[in-house]
């Protein structure tokens, strides 16, 4: 899929030839920065940091000589390390999602995608790194899935796509970081090699999928000892994946889409019944694109463009919400009618995003975001909420009879980083499928079934998958408010949910992650949308009474995401606090 030049800036011919390599690349490097040697925390720091990785109730933190906030707290701390080594909030969401990679394996792989939305403080400019996976030239179901095989397939190697996320950290690097490559890849080579301690979430996710974790060698090695699966508290060791990442930190993308890594990639690949080519890893290039903008009220909204088409999504949405009275309307979590009517919005958004893509009938993107289109399309909201996949023309095109049967699964990460020159980060990666689904490693690196996201829209060959994830900043006189994304199927609720309690309500932020929730579509049946049952009863009934089908949860459910935003106030002190949905953890410099 050729990208407009209109809008997109691809990588110089040097990189493009395969010429640049960015091991110790340092772009206007400090010679402090340039010369920092990360170091690992103690023992008993490591052990700490991830004892804080749990569930439940969380505290807010405050900083404004840097912030980071993701899911796991080892991640955070490398963020952190980053910044206070002189680098710049790309050094440091680089850093993190990184070292995620190796202690949330259940949750993303170097094999999936990496897709960075920036603010550039000293220069007052937006941007956004595409680098989400590509299809591969071959693969029979890009222009017109079949959906009855895609479920299937993702228990081979028949949706593993070209990866995007390596490219994605290089490309962001680039452009953005500060410090040498090596000190970036630092502290994920070093959690790979020494290993650190199973978390409770990390072992309920190896504990679930343990025959798949046991059926091979390669994976035994990693998470079974004497034939057992490792336990909470054990160290969890991935040393081919730390030679990968050291291979990575010395040659770049000339080990891992050009050299040897690439070869070996695609051979596995291959091996397991997927389309993958060694000419596939080769013709990978991240690019940079325009972010998509809008305006919420008196903010400007700023998001990820399609094919990463969530943050679209989103300025089509919250034009809608800024038609409902929220003022008389109250906030969702205490109001039943503006939980219809958002639940609506959203639905309506994201079934005509999904089925225009594959019906062809997308309107420009000019009209989607225009305040005229919200007007129309609000006017027409009634009834329940409608699903993702709830248009007839669309289900029979791709013959689908159980809406139920293509819910996409849950794997993903968040982060997002604000450092003290004010530059902000927001990232999206992710394994984008059932945590250990394939089975499948090279070179020690997860290979995802990223290809069940096929089921959002057809790709030329070569194409990018069409996503619906959401990196978004809200600015006031062009500089970030509030920056937020979250992984899960019920991500864009979740967004839209904290940033209406934030900037409407003037809801902390501590105290809006905390608030009860409703979700997207249940993962049990896409027909059927997710609530928290401490919505409350009135909630539920309306909903009910609306002929909505709804999934009750338990509160604080970890499938409506974790909010991974950092609110920047008037004096530029930035705020985050870690959602109980999720091991979050928000560290401060």
């Amino acid at each position: 899929m050729k990208p407009k030049i209109s809008r997109r800036q691809l990588l110089g011919t040097s990189i493009a030839a395969g010429a640049l390599n960015l091991s110790g690349y340092v772009p206007s490097a400090s010679a402090a920065a340039a010369n920092y040697r990360w170091r690992p925390p103690s023992d008993r720091k490591r052990r700490a940091l991830i004892a804080s990785a749990r569930f439940g109730r969380k505290t807010a933190v405050n900083g404004s000589r840097g912030l980071a906030i993701c899911s796991h707290p080892l991640a955070s701390q490398a963020a952190v390390d980053m910044l206070e080594a002189g680098g710049t909030a790309a050094d440091a969401i680089c850093a993190a999602g990184l070292t995620q990679t190796v202690v949330e394996p259940h949750m993303t792989t170097l094999s999936g995608c990496f897709s960075m939305l920036y603010y550039e403080a000293a220069s007052g400019e937006y941007s956004y790194v595409n680098g989400m996976m590509a299809a591969p030239a071959s693969h029979p179901f890009l222009t017109e899935p079949d959906f009855s095989k895609l479920m299937v397939m993702q228990n081979d190697g028949g949706l593993c796509m070209v990866p995007g996320f390596w490219g994605g950290v290089e490309e962001a690097l680039s452009r953005h970081g500060r410090l040498p490559l090596k000190t970036v890849v630092a502290p994920s080579i070093h959690y790979a090699r020494e290993g650190f301690e199973i978390h409770p979430f990390l072992w309920g996710e190896m504990f679930v999928e343990n025959a798949v974790l046991g059926a091979v060698p390669e994976t035994r090695e990693i998470y079974f000892s004497d034939n057992t699966l490792l336990n909470i508290g054990d160290k969890l060791i991935q040393s081919r994946l730390a030679d990968t990442l050291e291979r990575l930190a010395d040659e770049g993308s000339d080990y891992f889409y050009r050299g040897e890594f690439a070869r070996k990639y695609a051979e596995t690949v291959q091996a397991t019944n997927g389309y993958v080519t060694f000419d596939d890893m080769v013709a990978y290039k991240p690019f940079w694109d325009d972010p998509v903008r809008g305006t919420y009220r008196d903010y400007d909204l700023i998001g990820s463009p399609a094919p990463d088409f969530g943050g679209q999504a989103l300025v089509e949405i919250m034009n809608m919400v800024e038609l409902m009275d929220l003022q008389r309307m109250g906030p969702a979590f205490e109001s039943p009618e503006t939980t219809l009517k958002q639940l609506q919005i959203v639905g309506q958004v994201y079934a005509d995003a999904i089925t225009g893509r594959f019906l062809g009938d997308l309107p420009s993107v000019e009209k989607a975001v225009s305040k005229n289109y919200a007007e129309e399309r609000f006017a027409k909201l009634k009834g329940k909420p409608i699903g993702t996949y709830d248009n007839s023309d669309f289900l029979d095109k791709v013959k689908i009879t159980k809406p139920g049967s293509i819910a996409i699964p849950p794997g993903s990460n968040h982060i997002t980083v604000v450092d003290a020159e004010g530059n902000v980060a927001t990232v999206l990666h992710s394994v984008m499928s059932y945590p250990y689904q394939t089975g499948i490693y090279s070179e020690g690196v997860y290979v995802a079934a990223t290809g069940v996201h096929l089921g959002s829209g057809t790709v030329e060959p070569g194409g990018r998958l069409h996503a619906r994830i959401c990196p978004n900043i809200f600015a006031k006189n062009g500089k970030p408010v509030l920056a937020s994304g979250s992984p899960s199927v019920s991500l864009t609720e979740n967004i839209v949910q904290n940033s209406v309690n934030i900037l409407d309500f003037g809801i902390d932020i501590e105290t809006s992650v905390h608030k009860p929730r409703f979700g997207g579509s249940s993962p049990k049946n896409f027909s059927y949308l997710l609530m928290e049952a401490d919505m409350g009863q009135a909630t539920i009934d309306h909903m009910r009474d609306a002929g909505a089908n709804v999934d009750i949860a338990n509160p604080w459910n970890w499938h409506h995401g974790s909010f991974e935003g950092i609110h920047i106030n008037d004096q530029g002190v930035a705020k985050a606090c870690p959602d109980p949905r999720r091991t979050a953890q928000a560290i401060a410099v």
